[in-house]
């Protein structure tokens, strides 16, 4: 082979593997039988998403993978596959799992998320959490749980007080004291 043409193939099989170790997360799909409508509607979805889609010859694909470490990525690498490229490490996933709901033949196959190997189960797992911004609010809302409870709590005693029930609710609800508890016990025996 011309010595141009294996510096073009190495540079794309390196840009890859940049592109793979940059990325948070990977899926490899096989997009066999989609329409160019429907895969033009996916690589909208995809965008939106802010993940990158990318169609890559298996052989070049393998290499970068295996330059990577992942040499269990090849075993999956038949028939046309591409490979969506996330920041986010749960978008690719989620776009693409919702996709495949409504249109049979894009196939999950695998992916890689956050330096590990994933099978479609995973990546089906993945698609079910919320993006990057919903698990921190999420996460927010899940320790402001109990901040708004006291704050309740204390605002509902701050009226309770104004309308004077508490001192009633507090006499009824008190547990009895062991001096009280002593006349009660001499007058059983």
């Amino acid at each position: 082979m011309n010595k141009d043409v294996l510096a073009q193939k190495e540079a794309k099989v390196n840009a890859l593997a940049e592109k793979m170790e940059a990325a948070s997360s990977i899926v490899l799909v096989e997009y066999r039988g989609l329409t160019v409508a429907e895969a033009t509607e996916l690589r909208r979805n995809l965008r939106a998403e802010d993940v990158d889609f990318e169609v890559c010859k298996n052989a070049v694909s393998r290499r970068a993978a295996e330059k990577l470490g992942y040499d269990d990525f090849s075993k999956v690498l038949v028939g046309p596959n591409a490979l969506a490229f996330g920041k986010d490490p749960v978008a690719p996933a989620r776009v693409l799992a919702k996709f495949a709901k409504d249109h049979e033949k894009l196939v999950l196959k695998t992916g890689i998320v956050d330096g590990k190997m994933v099978d479609e189960d995973v990546i089906k797992q993945l698609s079910a959490l919320p993006n990057k911004e919903g698990m921190l609010a999420r996460f927010a809302s899940t320790l402001n749980a109990p901040v708004i409870k006291f704050a309740m709590t204390v605002k509902a005693l701050a009226e309770a007080k104004e309308n004077g029930t508490v001192k009633e609710a507090a006499a009824e609800d008190a547990p009895a004291t062991p001096a009280e508890e002593a006349p009660a016990e001499a007058a059983a025996e």
